[in-house]
């Protein structure tokens, strides 16, 4: 077999990295489209309940493609990363600070995923309060990406993805600290 077999697994690396990309592309749409919602934005041709929807279905989706980030990652096997390790916070034996980042950032997304499945029977009020975990979850998938990306992650393309997603995710929470100063009623997340 030509390249051995490390190269036929080589896929399990690529594919980590590029589900890791989709999935910052598909939470920063999710941000977004959960900030919209807050704002109250609809027009005729994008009613409100339109935008719940896509908000739902991004979501559903970043999960997917974040699964499928964290599963390869493990069976790449490359660098030691156990199953436990995605998890369970800062106890890899493979840079632990930036794997455990990821693992918190799993950890918040499960409880979002959870919390909103079970949103009818914990009430709207603990759903929000938990809901705000979003607002911690992005930017801790952002610096997990930028840190254990090494090189990748200053790759010209790869930057301008990260920042372009950075910058877009700054101006949609600029936007909600703007109509959380301007609502008279409780805030929700």
């Amino acid at each position: 077999m030509a390249g051995g077999p490390r190269a036929a697994l080589m896929w399990t690396w690529y594919a980590s990295r590029a589900a890791g990309l989709v999935s910052l592309v598909l939470l920063t749409t999710t941000l977004l489209l959960g900030v919209s919602g807050i704002a109250r934005a609809a027009t005729t041709r994008w009613p409100r309940f339109a935008l719940n929807r896509l908000h739902r279905n991004v979501s559903l989706v970043a999960v997917v493609f974040v699964a499928l980030h964290v599963v390869t990652a493990v069976l790449d096997g490359y660098v030691p990363i156990r199953w436990i390790d995605v998890v369970v916070p800062f106890i890899s034996a493979y840079e632990p600070f930036w794997i455990g980042l990821g693992a918190a950032t799993l950890d918040l997304l499960l409880a979002l995923v959870v919390t909103s499945l079970l949103r009818t029977r914990i009430g709207l009020r603990a759903w929000r309060g938990i809901h705000f975990a979003a607002y911690a979850c992005w930017p801790l998938a952002v610096v997990h990406g930028l840190g254990i990306g090494g090189a990748d992650s200053t790759t010209g393309w790869v930057l301008v993805l990260t920042l372009g997603c950075v910058a877009l995710a700054a101006i949609a929470l600029l936007w909600r600290a703007l109509i959380w100063s301007d609502d008279t009623r409780e805030p929700t997340p």
